[in-house]
């Protein structure tokens, strides 16, 4: 896939170098072994994992991928192997909001990754990786937080501005509230050729995205004693949101099905008008070999609920199995794909680096001009990033959403209204929380 969020990384000296000393690194020798892997799959993943032989040209070893399946598919996957004591796999993708679920599967990369190499990430994602005291991962160039892509010939358009300022009564211009972006994307809906936004309609996505529009609207999801809490006045409004887009058919009707990479090849087909998306999109979808939007595509900060804006961020990373036989070997393709050089690829294509050096030989890049596309990005990226806010650092965190989501959906298809839905979800996990000890 053609990046050009970036262009030619040969044209941005402080990348070029950066990578010079990257590749030089030794990855040790390990001829005749096979490192089994379980990898988060999709898209924005694919131009790491064709580095994988690359190390396996250094090393001699091999990698054999067991698994390539969306996050929430591969937390199923693993959570069956720990029950059934099938953990020998080595090299596992994981997510800060999955990793405190995991307890005793990975390795405390403390123990095995030189300190001056953990050294040379942001502080602060060494300590988002970080559970009970041990490192459970190394972040990889997948620091998430949403912000707003948006179709520019829609603010381009004398025709559109007039007619909806004469139904709304405000100006059309990039939206800075969710409720702007409800009344534009209601406006924008031409279904089924095309819709005013999107949203995951699922698992953790749906029940995320609902989680940041309630703290955005001043809600919790948990009280600080661990009592669920969205079932309140904020969680109503948040989970309306969804609703009334999807009552107007603002949406596609398959949105309660659709994951990440739905999401993105849908505003890659150039029929969405807003999408709220994460930063490894941002190439993709300026790349004219792959996207019906590029040259279209603006990128603006997150909106704003009525208290601040929406900010839900994880982290990405890869974790080495306690029951590995080659933790070295492991530890070593752990440490390539979290590489200067790995990080260089992906953050070319938008993904925000967790390397301190690798942001910052991105900045520059982005302050050369050559690029205003990706100068924007990184601009929006970098503000939303300041907003930001993690899901609640429990190991329950993931099973609360697979008892969410559905009633998430119900009041979405209206079955339910929001407050019932919200009421009965509030109930589940109001028991599921007990159940775990909490009070």
């Amino acid at each position: 896939m053609k990046t050009t969020i970036i262009g030619c990384l040969a044209s941005y000296t402080a990348l070029v170098a950066l990578a010079g000393s990257a590749a030089s690194q030794d990855y040790g020798s390990f001829p005749g072994v096979t490192i089994d892997v379980k990898l988060i799959g999709g898209q924005q993943y694919e131009g790491l994992y064709g580095r994988l032989a690359d190390w396996e040209a250094a090393t001699g070893a091999k990698v054999n991928v067991l698994s390539k399946k969306s996050h929430f598919e591969i937390d199923r996957e693993i959570k069956s192997d720990m029950a059934a004591g099938t953990t020998s796999w080595c090299v596992g993708s994981n997510h800060i909001s999955f990793a405190p679920q995991y307890e005793g599967l990975y390795a405390d990369l403390n123990t095995l990754v030189p300190s001056e190499v953990v050294a040379e990430f942001v502080p602060g994602n060494i300590e988002a990786s970080t559970v009970n005291g041990e490192l459970l991962m190394l972040p990889r160039a997948q620091f998430d937080v949403s912000v707003l892509y948006y179709l520019k010939s829609n603010y381009e358009d004398a025709e559109k501005a007039a007619a909806f300022k004469a139904e709304y009564g405000y100006d059309l211009a990039v939206p800075e509230t969710w409720e702007q972006v409800k009344d534009q994307a209601i406006f924008f809906a031409d279904p089924p050729n095309f819709y005013g936004t999107q949203y995951a309609g699922k698992d953790e996505g749906v029940v995320g995205r609902f989680y940041e529009m309630l703290v955005a609207e001043g809600g919790q999801y948990l009280t600080d004693d661990f009592h669920p809490a969205f079932n309140s006045e904020e969680g109503v409004r948040a989970l309306q949101w969804f609703v009334d887009l999807y009552s107007a058919k603002a949406v596609p009707a398959g949105t309660t099905s659709y994951v990440w990479d739905d999401l993105g090849q849908g505003f890659a087909s150039g029929t969405i008008a807003l999408n709220l998306d994460w930063p490894g999109w941002a190439g993709f979808f300026n790349d004219p070999d792959a996207s019906k939007a590029s040259g279209n595509v603006g990128v603006a900060v997150q909106p704003m609920g009525s208290v601040r804006r929406t900010g839900w961020a994880g982290l990405h990373g890869f974790s080495v199995t306690n029951d590995c036989e080659d933790k070295e070997a492991a530890t070593s393709l752990v440490m390539f794909l979290t590489s200067e050089e790995s990080q260089l690829a992906e953050s070319s294509g938008g993904s925000l680096p967790s390397r301190t050096a690798v942001w910052s030989a991105n900045l520059e890049a982005a302050q050369s001009g050559d690029d205003p596309y990706r100068a924007e990005a990184l601009a929006a990226f970098a503000e939303g990033a300041k907003h930001a806010f993690a899901v609640p650092a429990i190991p329950e965190w993931v099973e609360t959403t697979n008892i969410v989501f559905p009633e998430l959906q119900a009041a979405i298809v209206g079955d339910k209204t929001a407050q019932e839905a919200l009421d009965d979800a509030a109930a589940a996990v109001d028991e599921l929380m007990q159940d775990s000890g909490y009070y």
